[in-house]
């Protein structure tokens, strides 16, 4: 080969290499460290598709190369559905300008070596999923002008390294998770002119050397946690046009060198802390369009003129506690304000006259403050507004006529005045009416069917007034009502049918009126009605079966009519969370087919006919909160499924007649508040298990067939307010354990079987106050004296009891007692003087007690000495009875002895000669009964024979025996 041959070689293998160097690079080239960033990123779009070495790199998707095409000088893929994470090896593009991933799905970090980058000036990396710390590198790129990489998940704080970047002239941080405070080197940054901190979270103070940014035009820090005072020193950045400090916790006073900010447009201190009055001065920002103030702690009167501030579009003011009257020369000139917001303050006078000079207003809202007297006819004049709230003051007098030319008004709020009179007829003509809301005033008179004309009508809310008549027949013309809310007027007559045909209607509320007859069968039509309230009127009849159709229904509330039948047509939702259909005159089984809305969460079917059991279907609610079957006529026992209802709050199936046990599984539900089985059919005990519902404040089993002993869980239950078990056969004791219900203020065991004394305990139950009530039982022993620590007792009855004793003193200092019964008992002594105003029933069948308004006690011993009962009378003649009987046995026995014996003596002296006679006779004889003996001796002395005698002995002890059988 010769050589010009090898010459044209040496020259094809140097344009090769040059051109393999400029496509596939080596690691000097860009393209190679392009092609390893790809190698990190995912691209289902197929953006990055002709990153290859058979393309020329200035011809990849997203570069930009410099003249020469020897370097890429700038990297844009914003937008283009990346992932993955942001490679390290970025810092090897060394010639970048601009490096633009904004809005991707990027994670990881932000990688330091991009403060290699010495050239960058414009870093984009916003809304993305970036996540850790900025690198303090980011300091080094001396020659970055744009910084905005907010929108990520970065956290920690401000790297003090941005004080660096001194050609600095964006900086994007928001709406990220950064903390700490915003860094004192941001004074450097002489050529900032944005500076976005907001919805972060730092804290700490604003930085005096914020006025170092003297070309800052936008400075936006809301919605973070800053505090302390706004520097005096930000008057000085006398560029600045845009100031948001909004949603802080900010405080002090505004300073008054915000003032000297001339070119200021908007100004946003909403949310913050500040206090004191609004500076005058600000009346200096000429230029200011928007200013609000609201939500703060400012004090004072309104001290801005909308003549000076000639630019002003929107004030804001609300939530604050101004005071006194708005300014007299209120848009007098010129005036450009459409947004005026004053609501929630302290405001007072009559509606201010000098608004209406603001033709411009399309605002207005006086809500929630003071104003009272009557609405100026010439309310018109704001012929441009299209928002007027005036709700929550104190305006009397009738609705302006002059309202219907209003052309623009779009919303209409007065609820909460003192509105009279009736709605003007007038009001027709606002065809671009939207919202009316006048609930909570005076009005009367009938809805004019006028109304029906602002076919733009979304929403009516008439609440609590006087309005009469009957809903306008007219209403289904209203094609865009959204809802509608007539709850608590005189509203008299049937639903109108053409109500059926507002097929937008969500929300229906015609409760607390004189309503009548059954529901139009077009209610069919109303597809995406979600809350329906008719209770308390007299609707009638069956349901329209259609109703069936409705499956958007979440809230239905037909309770205190007069409907009957089934209630399946209700059951067609799987949507409904609340039912309640209380006193009607529903029948018939509870359909199975509510259980298929598993998101209920009250059903009330009270005070109806309903029949049959509680299905075991039922179980499957678990987000139930509230069932009340009470006052109907069900039965069989409670289905154990109903244990999966763990979310029950309130149980009431009183006054039915369900039989069994009372389930164990009652104590799983431990969020119930409200237990009420009473009034049926349930035997056996008081499930122990019941201590586990700490959070019960009612529990009532009254008027079943209980019995066994209260079990000692019961103290578990320490939130009980009411606890009622009479009326059933549960014997025992009460338990110590009671003493830790200390929030019972209603306790009641009458008519049971309880026996023992009354524990003591009870005394430091001091939030009793309804009523005690321990009456027929079989208690014994003593009231306790710790009974007179119950102070806010109310009613005690302790009546029909064994109880004795006296009754303690302590008992009279209960003040609060307006009833007490302590009859049939056995309880003795004086009453407490207290106790005079209590009638003589409290205390009957108590013989021993005395004192008003019993007897007193002294008349008492006297009157039981003076008037025996009948049966102490009848026991004292059945003693001296008694006693006289055995005496006189005794003594004729004694008698008849005597007589034996002196006959004895008698025969003996007849036979042995007179002087042993004389000498017995002697022995009887004494005084007066000598003659008495004169007596015996002639009855007695007869003579006998030796045989005789001892006949005579015999007749005599024979004769002494009869006698003695006879007594």
């Amino acid at each position: 080969m010769d050589s010009i041959q090898m010459s044209h070689l040496r020259l094809l293998f140097v344009v090769f290499s040059s051109f393999l160097a400029a496509t596939i690079g080596d690691d000097s080239t860009d393209s190679y460290w392009l092609l390893r960033v790809k190698s990190e990123l995912t691209d289902p779009a197929g953006v990055l598709e002709n990153w290859s070495a058979k393309v020329h790199i200035c011809s990849w998707n997203g570069l930009t190369c410099s003249d020469d095409q020897a370097h890429i000088l700038g990297l844009n893929l914003s937008g283009s559905g990346l992932s993955g994470s942001l490679s390290h090896e970025f810092g090897h593009l060394t010639s970048l300008e601009i490096l633009d991933l904004s809005s991707n799905s990027l994670t990881g970090s932000i990688p330091p070596e991009l403060g290699q980058l010495q050239n960058l000036q414009i870093l984009l990396l916003f809304t993305n999923y970036l996540s850790g710390k900025i690198p303090a590198e980011i300091g080094l790129l001396k020659k970055l002008q744009v910084l905005k990489i907010g929108n990520n998940l970065l956290t920690g704080e401000i790297t003090p390294t941005i004080g660096n970047l001194t050609e600095l002239r964006v900086l994007a941080l928001a709406y990220s998770q950064f903390n700490g405070s915003i860094p004192i080197g941001i004074g450097n940054l002489k050529h900032l002119i944005f500076l976005d901190l907001q919805n972060n979270s730092l804290s700490g103070l604003i930085p005096e050397e914020i006025h170092g940014c003297e070309e800052l035009e936008n400075f936006a820090a809301s919605n973070n946690q800053l505090q302390g005072d706004i520097p005096s020193s930000m008057g000085l950045l006398k560029s600045l046009k845009i100031l948001n400090l909004a949603n802080n916790s900010l405080s002090g006073s505004i300073p008054v060198a915000l003032s000297r900010l001339s070119n200021l447009t908007y100004l946003n201190l909403l949310g913050n802390e500040l206090s004191g009055e609004i500076p005058s001065e600000l009346n200096q920002l000429v230029q200011l369009e928007t200013l609000d103030l609201s939500e703060n702690n400012l004090s004072g009167a309104i001290s801005l003129l909308n003549s000076q501030l000639k630019n002003l579009e929107s004030l804001v003011l609300s939530n604050n506690a101004l005071t006194g009257s708005i300014p007299g020369n209120f848009c007098l000139r010129n005036s450009n304000l459409q947004q005026l917001l004053l609501a929630r303050n302290k405001l007072s006078g009559k509606f201010p006259l000098e608004l209406l000079n603001c033709s411009s207003l399309q605002q207005l809202d006086l809500s929630d403050n003071r104003f009272e007297g009557e609405l100026p006819s010439l309310l018109d004049k704001l012929q441009n507004l299209k928002d007027l709230a005036l709700n929550n003051n104190s305006f009397i007098g009738a609705l302006p006529r002059e309202i219907g030319n209003m052309s623009n008004l779009e919303n209409l709020f007065l609820f909460h005045n003192l509105i009279t009179g009736e709605i003007p007829m007038e009001i027709g003509k606002l065809q671009m009416l939207s919202v009316i809301s006048l609930y909570e005033n005076q009005m009367s008179g009938q809805i004019p069917i006028e109304l029906t004309n602002c076919t733009n009508l979304t929403a009516i809310d008439f609440f609590g007034n006087h309005f009469t008549g009957s809903i306008p027949a007219t209403s289904g013309r209203l094609k865009n009502l959204f809802r509608l809310h007539l709850r608590q007027n005189y509203l008299s007559g049937p639903i109108p049918p053409s109500l059926g045909y507002c097929k937008r209607l969500q929300f229906l509320a015609l409760a607390d009126n004189k309503l009548s007859g059954s529901l139009p069968p077009t209610f069919r039509f109303l597809s995406e009605l979600s809350l329906v309230t008719l209770y308390n009127n007299s609707f009638e009849g069956p349901l329209p079966t259609s109703l069936f159709l409705l499956k958007s229904l979440k809230i239905i509330n037909f309770s205190h009519n007069r409907f009957n039948g089934t209630i399946f047509p209700l059951s067609g939702s799987n949507a409904l969370t609340v039912l309640d259909l209380t006193n009607n005159s529903f029948s018939g089984p509870i359909p199975t087919t509510l259980a298929m809305s598993r998101n209920l969460s009250r059903i009330r079917l009270a005070q109806n006919h309903f029949i049959g059991n509680i299905s075991s279907i039922f179980g499957h609610l678990t987000e139930l909160k509230f069932l009340d079957l009470s006052f109907n006529d069900l039965s069989a026992g409670l289905p154990p499924e109903l244990s999966n209802c763990r979310k029950l709050e309130h149980l009431l199936l009183n006054n039915n007649q369900f039989t069994g046990t009372m389930p164990p599984w009652l104590g799983s539900l431990q969020e119930l508040g409200e237990l009420d089985l009473s009034s049926n059919q349930f035997y056996g005990t008081v499930p122990a298990e019941l201590g586990n519902c700490s959070r019960l404040l009612k529990l009532s089993f009254q008027s079943n067939n209980l019995s066994g002993e209260i079990p000692p869980e019961i103290g578990n239950l320490t939130s009980l307010n009411v606890l009622a078990l009479q009326r059933n056969k549960i014997s025992g004791s009460i338990p110590s354990t009671i003493q830790q219900c200390k929030k019972l203020y209603e306790l009641r065991f009458s008519e049971n079987f309880l026996t023992g004394s009354i524990p003591s305990e009870l005394g430091s139950l001091t939030e009793l106050q309804v009523i005690l009530d321990l009456s027929k039982n079989h208690f014994i022993g003593e009231i306790p004296s710790s009974l007179g620590n119950l102070v806010k007792l109310e009613r005690l009855n302790l009546s029909s009891n064994q109880l004795q004793g006296e009754i303690p003193s302590s008992l009279g200092e209960l003040t609060s007692l307006h009833m007490l019964n302590l009859s049939n008992n056995h309880l003795q002594g004086q009453l407490p003087s207290t106790f005079s105003g209590f009638p003589l029933s409290s205390f009957l069948g108590n013989d021993r007690l005395c004192g008003p308004p019993l007897l007193s006690c002294s008349e008492s011993v006297r009157q039981r000495k003076k008037e025996l009962s009948n049966s102490e009378v009848v026991g004292i003649i059945v003693v001296i009875v008694f006693i006289s009987t055995v005496i006189c046995f005794v003594m004729l026995y004694i008698m008849l002895r005597i007589w034996c014996k002196w006959r004895e003596v008698s025969i003996s002296s007849a036979d042995s000669g007179g002087t042993e006679k004389k000498r017995e006779e002697g022995k009887w004889v004494y005084g007066d009964e000598k003659r008495r003996g004169e007596y015996w001796k002639v009855n007695s002395l007869s003579p006998v024979s030796s045989q005789d005698k001892r006949t005579s002995g015999i007749a005599c002890i024979f004769q002494l025996k009869m006698d003695s059988e006879a007594m």
